[in-house]
C-alpha cells in the first residue's frame, strides 16, 4: 500500500515539474538601442585624393634571371654573395661530415677513424663472418635508392 502511494506522489511530482518546465520561458533580453548621432550626417561624401599622373613612368620591374647549374653551385659555397668563394665558406659545408668521422674529437683525422665507416658496413655486411663478402652479401651495401622528385620545382 505504501508503495502505491509513493508511486502516486512521484507521478504528481513529475506532471508538476513538468508543468512548471513546459511554462517556464526564458525572457529575451531586449538589444541595446541604437546609438544618437552626435553630429549631423553629411549629405555629399568628402572627394577621394587624387594625383596627375599623366606622362609619368614608374620603374621597370626587375628580370628574372636563369642561372646555370654552375652558378647555382656557385652561390651554394658563397656564403655570404660577396662574389667569392674562401677556403673557410668552400670547407664550411663539409665540416659536419668531418665531425662524424673524427672519433675522438681531436680535430685529425687518422686513416682509422676514415676507414671506420667502411669498416663498421663490412662487419655488418659479412653475414657469416668469414671476411669476405658474397655477392649477396655485397648487395646489402649498396645506398638506398632516392625517390626522384614529383616535381621539379
Amino acid at each position: 500500500m505504501k508503495r502505491i502511494v509513493l508511486g502516486a506522489a512521484a507521478a504528481l511530482l513529475f506532471v508538476a515539474a513538468g508543468l512548471f518546465w513546459m511554462q517556464g520561458r526564458a525572457e529575451v533580453e531586449r538589444g541595446a538601442p541604437p546609438p544618437i548621432p552626435n553630429a549631423p550626417a553629411k549629405s555629399v561624401p568628402e572627394a577621394l585624393p587624387s594625383a596627375d599622373v599623366a606622362g609619368l613612368r614608374g620603374p621597370a620591374p626587375p628580370e628574372a634571371i636563369e642561372l646555370t647549374n654552375e652558378q647555382k653551385r656557385f652561390s651554394r659555397y658563397d656564403r655570404n654573395s660577396d662574389g667569392r668563394i674562401t677556403r673557410t665558406e668552400l670547407l664550411s659545408t663539409r665540416t659536419a661530415a668531418f665531425r662524424k668521422l673524427d672519433k675522438d674529437g681531436n680535430n685529425l683525422l687518422t686513416f682509422e677513424e676514415w676507414a671506420a665507416a667502411t669498416v663498421d658496413k663490412f662487419g655488418q655486411a659479412d653475414a657469416d663472418h668469414d671476411l669476405a663478402l658474397t655477392p649477396a652479401e655485397f648487395r646489402t651495401t649498396a645506398p638506398p635508392v632516392r625517390p626522384k622528385p614529383k616535381c621539379g620545382c
